[in-house]
């Protein structure tokens, strides 16, 4: 991916910072401003490499998460990731399984403050049938460096999770890598490559990868030249040219809250070092966010984005009226990539959208598409972390929006917290249900079950629920709870369910 030639140009009406700028032709595929005729897109390439969270290879997708603040071995906020297995009655916890730096054959020790686990992300980057694990250490120290960051992998096999590498690691102060990471195959070889933020950079690993934690290419560079500030990535074939692209959320200009979305196309030589600007109807830039998912909503043959402004309550709101309460907005793909002018957004004060919007309900806090009752469409799940419940406040909740040809309705909008009726456990204050939201077919019946962090669950230790689904959709009916009693880890400002593998 080292090769960065531009090869024959064609112009787009999109801007990067305030220059137009040029694209090749196979990588045209950014949104164009309002008005601009779209250009047909390439024959599709080899379909990109499988992203299954299945680490046992026994056919069943697996459920890892999060407790970046966990202590081990006394040092407090190492870290850990933990594992539960899929199986044809679901998530079973008795195969559950917590991996740490401390962990046989994983590299490292714990340290104070780590963060293992400030992002998880699995595919299969060896390509021996069973998808791998990788995990972010955000506050990882280089020497005396705080904040450096690292990546490790933890291995697939037929018996699960084991052993691991260093992919990479940050050497500066602040580089802050792993916070931000996603997978593709963004070149369209057919092996996983990975995308992560190192500072405001954006670093490539090329697949496959060794056993070791090799690539098969030096890693790859894209300099940030505008101070862009990622606050998070996904990866997602948005335009259906068989190459995955990168979208990101950052911050944008001199508001607290302003945020823009960006796109990088794939192409034979990897990522795009030049970046598109996703724009909405009449051609200014689309209103982002915090947080940013990727997945297929409508049923067509392009990735879709989803994107969750939590934030509320500053000056951007007079600009955008739904953002009070926090606001979800979806862009279905196209042969252009990402269609904002055809983008669609949703608060609590949304028809068919449970609950009224209320400064603070954090609304989109986490995001998760999956089909939760076999009907061919993604449904979108919603962390609402801040939500208040009657008189307790920031008990939080998840809603989980339908999806249709059109993409995600308010409709027929699903709601869960811990005072809904089947739901083990009572709402308390600060428990920020709705902290992290997962939305997978646990045991491949094809449909997707719906997975709970509450972080801030008995005073920040946390802990997490697992809803099933039936062919009406999710149901409280026969949904569970399991945290640090079962897993056997320190309870004390875990935040366990802060977020889960993507």
């Amino acid at each position: 991916m080292a090769s960065r030639a531009l090869g024959t140009t064609v112009v787009l009406a999109i801007t990067v910072a305030t220059a137009v700028i040029t694209l090749p032709a196979a990588q045209a595929t950014t949104p164009a401003a309002a008005g601009a005729t779209p250009t047909a897109a390439a024959a599709p390439a080899a379909a990109p490499a499988s992203r299954r969270d299945d680490f046992n290879g026994d056919g069943y997708p697996d459920l890892a998460f999060a407790a970046p603040g966990a202590t081990i071995d006394g040092k407090a906020g190492a870290g850990y990731v933990g594992v539960v297995y899929g199986s044809a009655k679901g998530l079973q916890t008795a195969t559950k399984q917590v991996l740490t730096q401390g962990s046989a054959g994983i590299p490292d020790t714990p340290e104070a403050d780590d963060a293992f686990g400030s992002s998880v992300v699995s595919a299969d980057l060896d390509k021996d049938g069973y998808s791998d694990l990788v995990v972010g250490a955000g506050g990882e120290r280089a020497g005396t460096a705080e904040l450096a960051g690292s990546l490790t992998v933890v291995w697939g096999g037929p018996k699960g999770l084991s052993g691991g590498a260093t992919l990479m690691s940050g050497g500066e102060q602040y580089d802050g890598l792993g916070t931000h990471t996603a997978v593709g195959d963004f070149d369209g070889d057919g092996s996983v490559d990975i995308a992560t933020v190192k500072r405001n950079d954006i670093e490539v690993l090329s697949g496959p990868f060794g056993r070791d934690g090799s690539t098969s290419e030096p890693v790859a560079a894209i300099p940030d030249l505008d101070d862009l500030r990622y606050m998070d990535v996904a990866a997602g074939d948005f335009n259906g040219d068989g190459r995955d692209d990168l979208a990101g959320v950052v911050h944008d200009g001199d508001e607290y809250d302003a945020r823009r979305i960006l796109v990088r196309n794939g192409g034979a030589d990897g990522l795009a070092a030049e970046y598109g600007i996703v724009l909405g109807a009449g051609g200014s830039r689309l209103q982002g966010g915090e947080h940013i998912t990727a997945g297929n909503v409508n049923g067509d043959r392009y990735a879709d984005l989803v994107v969750g402004r939590s934030i509320d309550g500053y000056d951007s709101d007079l600009d955008t009226p739904l953002a009070k309460g926090g606001m979800i907005t979806y862009i279905p793909g196209g042969a252009t990539g990402p269609q904002g002018a055809k983008a669609k957004s949703f608060n609590q004060d949304s028809s068919g959208v449970p609950g009224a919007a209320e400064a603070g309900d954090a609304f989109g806090s986490d995001l998760s598409i999956g089909d939760m009752n076999g009907d061919g469409y993604g449904d979108v799940a919603v962390g609402t972390p801040g939500e208040d419940l009657g008189t307790t406040s920031n008990a939080g909740s998840v809603l989980i929006l339908p999806g249709t040809a059109s993409g995600p309705t308010g409709t027929g909008t699903l709601g869960f917290n811990q005072d809904t009726a089947g739901v083990a456990g009572v709402a308390e204050k600060d428990d920020k249900f709705g902290g992290a939201a997962r939305l997978a077919d646990f045991n491949s019946d094809g449909r997707a079950e719906l997975a709970v962090g509450a972080p801030g669950e008995n005073t920040g230790e946390g802990s997490l629920w697992v809803f099933p689904a039936t062919a009406s959709g999710l149901t409280a009916t026969g949904s569970f709870t399991f945290g640090h009693g079962t897993l056997g880890t320190v309870a004390k400002g875990a935040g366990l369910g802060s977020t889960f593998n993507r």
